[in-house]
């Protein structure tokens, strides 16, 4: 049995690709660690990555709706994958990582890539990879990926953050 708050992931992601619809959040609110926080909601089919999207601060009135619309971003919107068929819905894993919110640090001993996410700044660019991910087993590949991702070259200045999440299945 999954947590409720994946099960609402996956409600959203079947209504919408179903349907084309989305679906209201629930009146009764979940017992959740926060009632706004970012979240990512990451999908796997057959144990190969499918689609993650997320924000890294709410953006939305409630952790509920910031759920829906990053798990209907997540099947739909993002830009490595086609997105999710209905034929794909019953095998879909999903996960939804609720963010803490980020602290500054100083360089990579302050790191764990078990226990903390990161987060790359310059200027506009950000980029962020969630703790404890498959193959990511040094700070120094977990910073690399996240530079990487948001366009940012190592040997530029850019702010380094972590943050903790809570993980649900």
């Amino acid at each position: 049995m999954s947590h409720p708050i994946v099960a609402l992931a996956r409600e959203a992601i079947t209504s919408y690709v179903l349907h084309g619809s989305r679906i209201a959040p629930p009146e009764k609110p979940m017992q959740l660690p926060s009632s706004r926080a970012g979240a990512f909601v990451s999908l796997h089919l057959d144990d190969e990555l499918r689609g993650c999207i997320g924000t890294i601060e709410p953006q939305r009135p409630t952790l509920a709706e910031e759920v829906i619309a990053n798990a209907i971003s997540a099947a739909t919107q993002d830009p490595r994958f086609a997105p999710v068929r209905a034929d794909e819905l019953d095998r879909l894993d999903i996960s939804v990582d609720v963010l803490e919110p980020a602290e500054r640090i100083h360089g990579l001993t302050e790191l764990d890539p078990m226990q903390y996410g990161v987060i790359v700044e310059l200027g506009e660019r950000r980029g962020l990879l969630l703790p404890d991910l498959e193959g990511v087993d040094t700070a120094e590949k977990q910073v690399g990926i996240a530079l990487r991702k948001a366009w940012i070259s190592p040997h530029e200045a850019y702010a380094l953050y972590r943050f903790r999440v809570t993980r649900y299945r």
